[in-house]
């Protein structure tokens, strides 16, 4: 019996196989459980096509966390399916271009909030939508980027990064009394569809290389989504406001 066996997990973010959420979805299912995806958009064709690529295809919802609408219906529509669940996989992030690429004394506020509301305060909005189902507790798993240092390029994406940090341990600490933990992966680079828009992604591949002790493949999104089914199941019972770091070792080195 594996440690997802019987719960039903709602992830966001699935667009190819390559990525981590594709990766979690697939060890849901590895493991006994159930993943609801979502998608919308432009997005849902790429959506379909990556799940027609799990071991059983699974449930796809339509769902913008910035959309009000959509988040309003969204515990309704799970109910469609399921009356409860066990967890949410928040893997969205999002900044404009002119957000990213060394542009971060120029870029103007409308677009700062744009990747601050995608990447960061959808985190408590899509939390909020899914609290009512899980009445017995439940565990959320955002995927992050380590927002402790600045990163060449990533500019207002990492200060959106550092709001996601800092949101999570907030929703630990309320969400806590209802028995629903809150914890992040903090990713090392992944050649995600997300990478590929940031301007001089591959400069951490060449950095990773060069000072993650256990070294780091770009292209495994494996060992990521390991630890986020770990922190889903019941193995971390007694786990919130953490941010556990999946990076080969990188972010505890010096020079």
């Amino acid at each position: 019996m594996g440690i997802m066996q019987g719960k039903t997990i709602l992830v966001t973010g699935v667009l190819t196989d390559h990525s981590i959420a594709f990766s979690v979805a697939k060890l849901i299912q590895d493991e006994g459980g159930t993943p609801i995806l979502t998608s919308f958009g432009r997005a849902m064709g790429a959506t379909e096509r990556a799940n027609g690529r799990l071991p059983k295809p699974a449930t796809i919802l339509e769902l913008d966390v910035t959309n009000e609408e959509n988040l309003a219906n969204l515990a309704n529509e799970i109910k469609k399916h399921t009356p409860t669940i066990d967890g949410v996989v928040h893997a969205i992030g999002f900044a404009p271009q002119s957000a990213l690429g060394g542009n971060f004394l120029s870029t103007e506020w409308p677009d700062v909030a744009t990747a601050v509301h995608v990447s960061a305060y959808s985190l408590k909005s899509l939390s909020m939508a899914c609290v009512e189902l899980m009445p017995n507790g439940g565990s959320i798993v955002g995927l992050d980027f380590d927002a402790t240092v600045s990163w060449p390029q990533y500019d207002w994406m990492g200060v959106a990064k550092a709001a996601l940090e800092s949101t999570s341990r907030y929703l630990a600490r309320h969400l806590g009394p209802k028995n629903i933990r809150v914890n992040l992966i903090a990713a090392g680079p992944i050649n995600t569809v997300a990478a590929k828009h940031i301007p001089g992604f591959e400069k951490f591949e060449e950095a990773w290389a060069a000072r993650s002790p256990l070294g780091w493949k770009i292209s495994d999104p494996v060992p990521s989504a390991k630890a986020v089914v770990a922190l889903l199941s019941d193995w971390f019972p007694a786990t919130s406001g953490e941010i556990i770091h999946v990076d080969g070792g990188y972010h505890s080195m010096g020079a």
